[in-house]
């Protein structure tokens, strides 16, 4: 996924977003929207029209022949195609740990459901230089090591004193305390999807589905 993330190029982030072919529609009580970026990249967000709170954040590359790639989650529950949906149904039911990003107003968080470990069982790094975020468990069950791409792209440190845990039935809640520019970015751009006249039937465009 990293890849899909890394944007190198000299606008900022927020630039980027302001920049990108935007398309927006109202739809079951959500915002969603549609950005296409200048270099074919597509991302799709659906925001809570109550809370503003990101639901769903996904990302789309153009293949090496031109085409369309496969929709890659990065925040929200991952959307199985109606031909794996009943695989996905047994796999999300099985035992099998299952990783998932849903942020908050103030902090990024992950989940880790499935795991029926006490808390004291758990540890969480962050190794800064490396830019990444690790879960272990002293009983060798878990481990997952994973990044936070909202940083990446606007080129803030990881901070160890930002991220917390807690667990409660059968769930590992992981969260990042959103850095004050992370916090002032999401407000601005806010502002300027509110500006966005969207449709009120039909979806954000076809290609999203």
């Amino acid at each position: 996924m990293e890849s899909l993330q890394t944007f190198h190029t000299s606008l900022s982030w927020i630039d980027q977003l302001k920049a990108s072919k935007k398309t927006a529609m109202i739809s079951d009580g959500k915002r969603k929207v549609h950005y296409l970026f200048g270099d074919g990249k597509e991302m799709a967000e659906e925001y809570d029209m109550k809370t503003d709170e990101l639901i769903l954040r996904k990302w789309r590359l153009k293949t090496t022949l031109g085409g369309h790639g496969a929709w890659q989650v990065e925040v929200g529950d991952p959307q199985p195609s109606p031909i794996q949906g009943e695989q996905d149904t047994i796999r999300e039911s099985s035992s099998n740990p299952v990783f998932l990003r849903k942020d908050t107003k103030s902090s990024f968080q992950w989940r880790v459901r499935n795991l029926p470990y006490p808390k004291e069982v758990y540890s969480l790094t962050v190794e800064s230089v490396e830019r990444v975020c690790t879960i272990r468990t002293s009983n060798k069950k878990y481990y997952k090591k994973f990044t936070i791409p909202d940083l990446d792209r606007c080129q803030l440190p990881l901070e160890d004193s930002a991220i917390s845990y807690t667990h409660a039935n059968n769930t590992l809640i992981v969260s990042y305390k959103k850095p004050k520019e992370i916090l002032s970015l999401e407000q601005e751009l806010m502002k300027e999807l509110k500006k966005l006249k969207g449709s009120n039937e039909g979806d954000i465009d076809c290609k999203t589905q």
